[in-house]
């Protein structure tokens, strides 16, 4: 049965989208059946931070309303073959889009496949419902400027439905002055600094993994605790 992992943030601007790209493609190219859901109905980009741009015909709308099976939804990545994306709609259709389609959807994936990574749209509105309706687990993604942590506190607020050490916090564009002062009520860092490489692959439309090692091994590093590796974390590159 595989696990479905919501990916979510108080605010845009996070790199929620690349956290879920990369932990996505860290997973595949481990041997993982691998889905990436991108549920940012009308603004969706994560086929863009894949490398599939537009490549999506279909959308989780058409497996919801019985046009299409999930299989044919779902495109594989042209590099990573155990990885596939399933495209949000373009368009809003509100009536369609409930909490318990999304969970029927939910259980159709879990049997498909290992890992499902959701990126939800920022905030908290009928996205970040929907996301972590399907969701095992959530991950909230902020940076630390005060407005980023508050609202990833609010964000965190909403999740408490969640059993005990299924939320977490991935903390994106560390400075190490930064994180110094933040240590003390920040106890779980994102293991690599802000950088720049991430993206320029993202607007190129590269896999962060074919052009940056160190930036990639961070993201390896979180696939591989969500598989239940314990791996400590990196020295920083600053």
């Amino acid at each position: 049965m595989g696990k479905i992992i919501a990916v979510v943030s108080g605010k845009g601007g996070t790199g929620k989208t690349s956290f879920t790209a990369c932990v996505a493609l860290s997973l595949a190219a481990m041997g993982y059946e691998t889905l990436a859901l991108d549920c940012d109905i009308t603004l969706r980009n994560l086929d863009l931070a894949l490398g599939l741009s537009d490549s999506a015909a279909m959308d989780f709308s058409d497996v919801l309303d019985g046009r299409c099976t999930l299989a044919e939804a779902t495109v594989p990545h042209r590099k990573y073959p155990k990885l596939s994306l399933l495209a949000a709609p373009l368009a809003p259709r509100d009536e369609r889009f409930s909490v318990p389609a999304m969970q029927a959807l939910a259980r159709d994936i879990r049997q498909r496949y290992d890992y499902c990574l959701v990126d939800a749209p920022a905030g908290l509105g009928q996205g970040f419902t929907l996301a972590t309706a399907m969701a095992d687990s959530v991950v909230v993604v902020t940076t630390t400027d005060p407005a980023a942590l508050r609202d990833a506190q609010r964000t965190v607020m909403e999740l408490r439905g969640f059993p005990p050490g299924q939320v977490h916090l991935v903390v994106n564009r560390v400075r190490k002055k930064m994180l110094k002062a933040l240590h003390s009520t920040i106890d779980d860092a994102m293991d690599t600094a802000e950088d720049g490489d991430i993206p320029l692959a993202l607007n190129r439309g590269i896999p962060l993994r074919d052009m940056n090692y160190y930036a990639q091994r961070a993201y390896e590093n979180i696939a591989n605790r969500i598989t239940g590796a314990r791996v400590p974390l990196m020295r920083a590159r600053w």
